[in-house]
């Protein structure tokens, strides 16, 4: 081991470096290399030379004659850190205290999903800080006011990583598609009764609409009241592109329950003049066919398109799906049925038992289950008959496993191979969401009340994601899931040694094959 001293030459002064390195041979390039093992900048210079005269008269060959314990955990948050600077996060936050807040509850949401009060009175004391996002001294209460200033900034901050993306250029094509995230208490000033697709009865919730590119990248997320439609929520997303992001050309993608007439209206007006691209509703395919618009016989495993003035439809049935449908739809009359058997049982058993009540707890199931168009009920005596209307159930198989999608952009900008892809891609924001809501993030349980607060915190859940999606991408190939990668590197940790009450924290010479795999993968390397 030796102490090296660099001199770095600044345009105003002269910077000084001291560091602690060694000399090993590395054995797949077969060449001795040097390598940095700690910095002693801030050292007592007297501290420093004392250790350099016990190196020189190697009276200290190696760290491990010190005492050693230990130390911080720093894989994770070193990678979050690092890919947040790679895409533009950590520019577009600033270089402000409230900047490096914002990266630590990024990296708190990622890796512990911990309430504000465990990340600033536990969890910052098991890692590494101060090290890696050059912070120091706050509390519970200042995560609090970052989320205000978080949410504040929030505008400007995803202009900025919109900017900085750019470079690589965007495509045309934007995804958007909303959920709902639940409250176990109803306290927080969004949380209102709504649709609720967390199918959880009885619980307010807030709407959350996520904006992304062709990628499933996230661009923007806004929070809504629980009982907000769906499509009141579009409007704002296209003022997004066109305000703050400055898009000139946009294929807005919606699901069925997205873009319907009033949102075709203002995405084809002089405003904006761009193209949309959606499915409709089963409903709306009868009305087509029935209109001679399209022909059930056109349904089949390709795609097929007909254009009707400026609209394209693109139809196709879905075989597999077909059979999924029509396997339930008989699953269902199944279940029907066992339960008629089961009353005519109990009404032989039982001879002072009604027949109609029995009949009418029936009927409502079947009205339930929505086969009240297939399934009729007869009374004989005292047991009831089930009769099943075969051309009712013959149409109502014409059309499982078809879907029409819906699109005025020009064929030859996109074809109906590439409308149908890109419509698929809104799994990519289903995806976002899952992972936000109930996958590694949580955005559940929210630990905030204001409406403010609760954007900044919808806010870092979403700049977290994005940090989440690059990460996996580039890792995909390893097969590892997102709970191991992190956990595993968040065991990289330092070995802290003490020398003079001083103390050296170097990383371990050599690392697990997964974490090696995770980290040349992202092209990272610990130092």
């Amino acid at each position: 081991m030796y102490i090296q001293r660099i001199k770095i030459k600044g345009k105003k002064k002269n910077y000084f470096s001291i560091i602690l390195r060694e000399a090993y041979y590395d054995k797949e390039s077969k060449k001795n290399k040097n390598r940095t093992i700690a910095t002693l900048t801030k050292w007592p210079p007297e501290l420093i030379e004392a250790l350099e005269l016990q190196l020189k008269k190697k009276k200290l060959v190696a760290l491990d004659d010190l005492p050693s314990s230990a130390g911080k955990a720093v894989g994770a948050v070193f990678v979050i850190n690092e890919i947040a600077k790679r895409l533009g996060i950590t520019a577009a936050l600033g270089n402000g205290r409230n900047s490096k807040l914002a990266l630590f509850q990024i990296a708190g949401r990622i890796i512990t999903q911990g309430s504000r009060n465990y990340l600033a009175n536990e969890w910052k004391n098991i890692q590494d800080i101060n090290e890696i996002f050059k912070l120091e001294k706050f509390n519970e209460d200042s995560l609090y006011r970052n989320l205000d200033w978080l949410a504040d900034n929030q505008e400007e901050i995803e202009k900025k990583i919109f900017k900085y993306r750019k470079q690589e250029k965007i495509k045309s094509v934007y995804l958007y598609d909303v959920t709902s995230s639940y409250f176990e208490g109803d306290k927080n000033e969004y949380a209102e009764y709504g649709y609720n697709r967390d199918k959880k009865k009885g619980k307010k919730q807030m709407v959350i609409g996520l904006l992304t590119d062709n990628e499933g990248f996230p661009l923007s997320v806004e929070v809504f009241k629980g009982n907000t439609n769906d499509l009141s929520t579009v409007s704002s997303q296209l003022k997004k592109l066109k305000e703050n992001f400055g898009v000139e050309r946009v294929v807005f993608v919606g699901d069925r329950g997205m873009v319907k007439s009033v949102q075709i209206e203002e995405i084809n007006s002089d405003l904006y003049k761009w193209n949309y691209l959606t499915s409709i509703t089963r409903e709306q395919i009868k009305s087509l066919i029935n209109k001679e618009i399209i022909q059930l016989e056109l349904f089949e495993d390709k795609l097929i398109e007909v254009k009707k003035d400026n609209v394209r439809y693109i139809l196709r049935r879905n075989p597999v799906r077909a059979n999924e449908i029509n396997e339930n739809r008989m699953n269902k009359i199944e279940a029907v049925l066992q339960e008629i058997n089961k009353k005519n049982k109990y009404l032989r058993e039982h001879l002072r038992a009604g027949v109609k009540p029995a009949a009418e707890k029936i009927k409502e199931k079947i009205d339930k289950l929505g086969l009240s168009k297939i399934l009729k009920l007869e009374i004989k005596g005292r047991e009831i008959k089930l009769e099943t209307d075969e051309e009712s159930l013959s149409k109502a198989k014409e059309l499982d496993g078809c879907y029409v999608l819906k699109t005025d952009v020009p064929i030859e900008e996109l074809d109906k191979e590439k409308a149908h892809d890109r419509y698929k891609d809104l799994a990519k924001v289903e995806s976002a969401f899952r992972m936000m809501k109930t996958g590694l993030e949580e955005l559940r349980p929210v630990y905030v009340r204001k409406a403010k607060r609760t954007r900044g915190h919808v806010f870092v859940v979403m700049l977290a994601y994005m940090i989440i999606k690059e990460i996996m991408d580039k890792v995909k190939e390893l097969g590892y899931s997102k709970k191991f990668i992190f956990e595993t590197l968040d065991k990289i940790q330092y070995t802290e040694y003490e020398y003079a009450g001083k103390k050296l924290k170097v990383l371990p010479k050599k690392l697990l094959i997964s974490q090696e795999e995770i980290l040349k993968k992202l092209e990272l390397k610990m130092k």
